[in-house]
Parts: C-alpha cells; structure tokens; sequence
C-alpha cells in the first residue's frame, strides 16, 4: 500500500533556555537554542511506523518559520522523512494560531492529495493546540486530537484518543487529520547516513507568492489574537534534601523540620 503523509513540525525554542524581556515581556530568541518540537516529534515517528510497515509510503514534512528553520527540516529527513518543504516570508511574521494555519493549509493544498496529516498536539512555545486543529476544519477533512494509539489497516484507521478521565477508542477513514502526544510513541533518533544524505538535500522554500495566499489572511495585520505579556513565574523556594542512615531516622528528622515550619503541631 502506497500512503502519502503530510507531517506538520515546528521548530521552537529550548524550553531550558527561555529567558523574557523584561522591559517588552516577550520571549527572548536570540541566542536561543531551537529544537523540534517534542510532539511533532512523535508525529513524525508515527509517520515513520506506517513507512516501516508500508515502504512505498512518501513522507513531507512541512514547517513555517524563519529561514534557519531548514535545519529542522534536514533532521527530520536524516530521520527518514522523504521530502521538506519550508514555508517562509517576511509576510508571514507574527501570525498568530488562525493566520499560521492558513499559510500551512495553502501549503498542503500545494503538497496535493495526501492520505494521513499528523501534527503534534502543541507547541512548547505557545501551548494553544489550534493550528492542528484549524488546519484539519478549512481543509474539511475528519479530525481526531490527543492521539496516544493508533493501528490501521487498508480500510480504516483505529485511534485511541486521551481524555482527562480516560480514553475514546475511534475508527475513521483517509484522508485524515491526526494530532498526537508523546504517550504515542518514542521518537529514533537521526542516523549518520541519514545526515549524510539530508544535508545535500534541496529543501524548497515556499513564500506568500508561492502559496497564492490572500495577505489579508496571514502575519500579524491579519491576526485577530495577539500575546499582552510574558513573564517568568516567581521561583519556588528552594527544597532539602535529607540524608540519614536508615528510614526510621529520615522520617524523625522530617517531622522535625514539619514541626519546626509550623506545618504540623
């Protein structure tokens, strides 16, 4: 069986690195280490199982952001992926959740027919869980988010989806949109000849011209949502570590440090 699978990664900052200006309260990027998203990176490992499992299957990663953002794309290719797409454009900055999905919904009318769309759930950046979502709705293809299982035959496709107080088993057809979570799967890691291969590869960049896309729908103009602050939360105070020859003495010497804190009498 021959799929064709669209994956949808961001490539956003390393949440240990974040720092917030403290005079805009926005995030501070430059300088920033920028990874691959941890859900989309299981989105795209997912992709990789069906490609193991069907190898005519031909797997595009597409990304929006700023023209460093090829790296992430050549990572995803030194993974397995089989195609990046890059969308970028000075037009696109600062589009918020409904902006950004429509760029990457013209991107995937571009790619073409296509049979499973995986994204990850969110970005550790923003957290929204919308563009998923959003892009599934103006593409009018059936969703299903907070993907934690998934098998698929020739027919139909069977997911489990996470809930707070447990999970919703379902069963639809391709095309599809899949949102997924890291309960999915382990990302692998990239190979050296995976690297070798990926980085002689030309990853194209598509811009608001490419895409045909009204810019009366894109970049931050276009965004009716907009972040009024960030802000770095106030650290905990700082723990201890109690260290005794046996257990008996750990849980006496606790209960002095409670009973000296006031938390018990």
């Amino acid at each position: 069986m021959a799929l064709k699978i669209i994956v949808c990664a961001k490539q956003v900052p390393d949440t240990n690195e974040v720092k917030i200006d403290p005079v805009k309260n926005t995030l501070i990027r430059e300088g920033v280490p920028s990874i691959l998203n941890h859900d989309d990176a299981n989105a795209l490992e997912e992709a990789l199982k069906i490609k193991d499992q069907y190898p005519d299957t031909h797997i595009t990663v597409v990304t929006m952001g700023p023209p460093q953002a090829k790296d992430l794309l050549i990572e995803c290719l030194a993974m397995g992926a089989d195609e990046g797409i890059l969308v970028s454009d000075r037009a696109l900055g600062g589009s918020d959740t409904w902006a950004t999905s429509n760029a990457l919904t013209a991107a995937v009318k571009k790619i073409g027919k296509f049979d499973i769309l995986f994204a990850g759930r969110q970005a550790i950046d923003g957290d929204t869980a919308q563009v998923g979502p959003q892009i599934a709705e103006k593409l009018g293809f059936p969703q299903v988010t907070y993907v934690k299982e998934f098998s698929m035959n020739e027919k139909n496709i069977t997911v489990k989806r996470a809930l707070e107080d447990g999970y919703e088993v379902i069963q639809l057809q391709m095309p599809c949109v899949l949102t997924t979570i890291k309960e999915l799967n382990t990302p692998r890691y990239m190979t050296i000849g995976g690297i070798y291969d990926a980085v002689k590869r030309d990853i194209p960049t598509w811009g608001a011209r490419e895409l045909e896309i009204d810019l009366n729908t894109v970049g931050l103009d276009a965004s009716p949502t907009n972040v009024f602050r960030s802000f770095t939360p106030a650290p905990k105070g700082k723990g201890m570590m109690l260290e005794c020859d046996c257990e008996k003495d750990t849980a006496k010497v606790l209960l002095e440090k409670l009973v000296e804190k006031h938390v018990i009498s």
